[in-house]
């Protein structure tokens, strides 16, 4: 999709609330309309929206109930400067991306000032190396960007295994507990930070980090939990 049509539609703030709460988990317009606290017409027409642009998509469940779900991964990169303003929108890179091709992803940032050397300390000299020194910077954003793109599609990957595992395995929804395994793995280690940043309630969080810690995902130390090998 087009960034700048992507910004439009995303200027909307009841797009980004739906948007965070299909993060979540799956919903139906009853619930994200009581999640908005706007009309359920209102909802329908935001994600006749999304669905056009490919960022939602919806299934009908045994009950013939309509649920909407994020479609897919994608990262809108924005970058403003005095010299410059671009939009970049990136799906992520497929799992077979060489990333050994990115020369610069182990930083030097020993000429970061782009001064010439002493034996060449002239205006032709200097303007030579802020020109190398921008064409390697230029390289290296690219690179960033695609390495960005791996490690967005790496993560998806991942919590779609995690979520797969669990499916079967306990009484709620697979996302869920990787939700929360994402969660300590970001620094969360008490239930009530984990609940927060879930925004789930602490009983379902204890539940959950008891499952996963039996199966040796999380585990609980003196300073709270802890991803298995941290």
């Amino acid at each position: 999709m087009d960034s700048a049509a992507l910004l439009d539609l995303l200027g909307n703030e009841n797009r980004r609330r739906i948007l965070r709460l299909l993060a979540r988990k799956p919903c139906y317009v009853t619930e994200i309309s009581e999640y908005l606290g706007v009309s359920p017409k209102a909802v329908i027409d935001h994600l006749r929206k999304l669905e056009e642009a490919g960022l939602v998509e919806s299934r009908v469940d045994s009950q013939r109930r309509k649920y909407f779900s994020i479609a897919q991964s994608l990262r809108l990169e924005v970058s403003v400067s005095p010299y410059g303003f671009g939009t970049k929108s990136a799906y992520p890179a497929s799992r077979g991306f060489d990333m050994s091709r990115c020369r610069y992803l182990s930083l030097d940032v020993g000429g970061e000032s782009g001064r010439a050397a002493p034996e060449d300390d002239t205006a032709k000299g200097e303007l030579r190396d802020l020109a190398a020194e921008l064409d390697r910077l230029e390289a290296l954003e690219n690179e960033l960007s695609m390495a960005q793109r791996w490690v967005q599609g790496r993560l998806t990957d991942v919590m779609d295994g995690l979520s797969e595992q669990f499916d079967d395995l306990g009484e709620l929804d697979g996302r869920f507990y990787a939700e929360v395994a994402a969660a300590v793995a970001n620094g969360a280690t008490s239930r009530e930070r984990i609940a927060h940043h879930v925004d789930a309630a602490p009983n379902a969080v204890d539940d959950a980090l008891r499952l996963l810690a039996e199966h040796g995902v999380v585990r609980a130390t003196d300073d709270g939990w802890r991803v298995t090998g941290d």
